[in-house]
């Protein structure tokens, strides 16, 4: 039944739809370089688009904070800078460790389930096992996705589900996967996990906070 349901709403899915969902995908993974001009009569032109369901599709990736507009220029997707990317860890640690201890409170016997199914799921990759990287499915089976939703905040969901949510993608993608932390950030997402299922909202933002300025000090390094 679920799986119906999903082929009718992709059947229905507008122009816009798809064409928000294209160019978000090639902005993340870089086939849409940042920083570069973003034409709409070339898009248009590429997709068989009208301009107005083009122009749907780029206001919602500019809410996303993919593309950003400059008075005679134009909209350009966002740039990566250093400066860019530590400001989204400096928002993720304290975000995302409320969002943990709401977790811990408001965590159904669902979201657990589907938190330890997620893990399993992890654990199936052959480059984490070889220790060498760790790729995260993007939704559902995001870590760091599903616990903001299992926060049952809405803002929160908004904010990080939403508003960043792509942009780190963005950065993940094209400073690529590979990490010598990956068999450790594993670990940590285990113990998290763990302190949400015990309620313990303390425990459980004090390691997701741990974890995510760990992994900030990775990106650091790499960067140097």
């Amino acid at each position: 039944m679920k799986a119906a349901t999903s082929q009718n709403a992709v059947a229905g899915q507008s122009l816009a739809d798809r064409l928000y969902e294209t160019l978000r995908a090639e902005i993340v993974e870089g086939r849409i370089a940042a920083g570069s001009k973003i034409s709409e009569p070339e898009l248009a032109r590429r997709f068989e688009a009208s301009r107005g369901s083009l122009r749907e599709a780029l206001m919602r990736l500019e809410a996303l904070g993919l593309l950003e507009r400059r008075v005679n220029v134009g909209a350009r997707v966002v740039d990566l800078s250093e400066r860019g990317l530590l400001e989204l860890y400096d928002v993720r640690e304290a975000l995302e460790g409320m969002a943990c201890r709401l977790a811990a409170t408001q965590r159904t016997d669902a979201d657990l389930a589907e938190l330890r199914r997620m893990l399993e799921h992890h654990e199936q990759q052959e480059e984490l096992r070889a220790g060498t990287a760790y790729f995260q499915p993007e939704g559902d089976f995001d870590f760091h996705f599903r616990i903001v939703q299992a926060s049952g905040n809405d803002l929160l969901i908004d904010t990080l589900c939403n508003r960043l949510y792509y942009r780190v993608r963005m950065y993940r993608y094209q400073l690529g996967m590979a990490s010598p932390r990956a068999q450790r950030a594993f670990r940590e997402h285990s113990h998290i996990i763990e302190a949400i299922e015990a309620g313990d909202g303390d425990l459980a933002e004090l390691l997701m906070r741990r974890h995510i300025r760990a992994s900030r000090q990775n990106i650091e390094n790499k960067l140097r």
